[in-house]
């Protein structure tokens, strides 16, 4: 976790958690690659399961005052949850939108 804290601060940091047993799960990772046009150094992402990383899963959800969901992305900037989304609510545009407004909690 200080990992992703520290990164935060040079570059803009996702965490995608996710189940692989459920489908809405599948449809928000579809809608996210078919519409992701980010090139590696602009954004680090990272996936988590929420099944096999249960504990991880809770520690992000605790660490960064969100509500622990799934599916959900979460956008980091400088250490701080400036953006998140779940289920249907995840989308390309929004993400986009949230990085040219640093500092806004949507």
């Amino acid at each position: 976790m200080q990992k992703v804290i520290k990164l935060s601060a040079d570059v803009p940091c996702i965490i995608f958690k996710h189940s692989p047993r459920c489908d809405l799960s599948h449809l928000a990772l579809l809608r996210l690659a078919e519409n992701w046009d980010f090139k590696p150094e602009e954004l680090e992402v990272y996936t988590l399961d929420v099944i096999a990383q249960k504990d991880l899963s809770q520690l992000v959800a605790d660490t960064f005052d969100v509500y622990h969901e799934s599916p959900q992305l979460i956008l980091i900037r400088n250490g701080e949850c400036t953006y998140e989304a779940a289920h249907l609510e995840i989308t390309i545009t929004d993400l986009k939108d949230n990085l040219d407004s640093p500092g806004l909690f949507q």
